[in-house]
């Protein structure tokens, strides 16, 4: 992994990127910026950003092309930021390998809000074993979960099916540690939103209906991931009108 505080803003509107740049340096990021989605992704290779920002509306390559060729690389949290309010944009995005997204114009204070609960979510094993108050590659039995064939060590954020290695993104992992760690106990939509916010479950705050679209979407991307059934469920089971929850164990 590269500079755990890199950011990368990939936008082609001058006052808007400075705008985002500002915002991510006085959140502590070490800031580079690309005008062009080209640019932006050789970018984010060269760099190995912690987050990055993209504008869908780019000059050459729109936004969803830009995340489908960064997700090859990279597994840097993406934000979005959009001027398109449809609710199909959002989900191209998602579907394309975004975590969150911003409708145009956001309030500053918002975008640093996003980021910040995002950069509380561990992004390598080292953070999680500094989170645990243990050295970098120490043991810890209870970060390891099995079910129905599928092994996630959260220590090295790594999830196998049957044996074999899966590519998921921050989000795709941590809503499926979310169910693990859950069990059999549903978790509701807004549960997982605030999971992913690092907010408490109990916190109350407001979960707006497309926040509870997004996790549907991340979640469908898992299932394809994972080679799951929404009809005959492996692993996650719809509770439909709720949430999600573990499927049972194979005997």
């Amino acid at each position: 992994m590269g500079d755990a505080r890199v950011g990368l803003v990939i936008e082609d509107d001058h006052d808007i990127r400075e705008l985002v740049r500002v915002v991510l340096t006085q959140a502590g990021f070490d800031v580079t910026a690309a005008s062009s989605g080209a640019e932006g992704v050789l970018a984010a290779k060269e760099l190995d950003p912690a987050v990055i920002t993209l504008d869908l509306g780019l000059p050459d390559i729109d936004g969803f092309e830009v995340a489908r060729q960064i997700r090859q690389f990279s597994d840097a949290y993406i934000v979005m930021l959009t001027a398109r309010a449809e609710e199909l944009d959002t989900l191209i995005g998602l579907e394309s390998g975004a975590d969150d997204y911003l409708t145009k114009p956001f309030r500053p204070r918002e975008l640093r809000a996003r980021v910040a609960a995002m950069m509380r979510r561990p992004r390598s094993t080292s953070d999680v074993a500094e989170e645990n108050g243990a050295p970098s590659g120490a043991a810890n039995a209870e970060s390891i979960f099995s079910h129905n064939g599928l092994d996630m060590s959260y220590d090295s954020r790594t999830v196998t099916v049957d044996g074999k290695e899966l590519s998921l993104t921050r989000t795709e992992f941590d809503l499926l540690h979310a169910l693990l760690e859950a069990g059999r106990m549903v978790r509701t939509k807004a549960d997982l939103v605030r999971r992913l916010r690092d907010e408490p479950y109990d916190v109350g705050s407001y979960i707006s209906e497309a926040d509870e679209r997004s996790v549907e979407v991340h979640m469908g991307n898992l299932r394809k991931k994972l080679g799951d059934s929404a009809q005959s469920p492996r692993w996650l089971q719809t509770v439909r009108g709720v949430g999600y929850r573990l499927a049972p164990a194979e005997h």
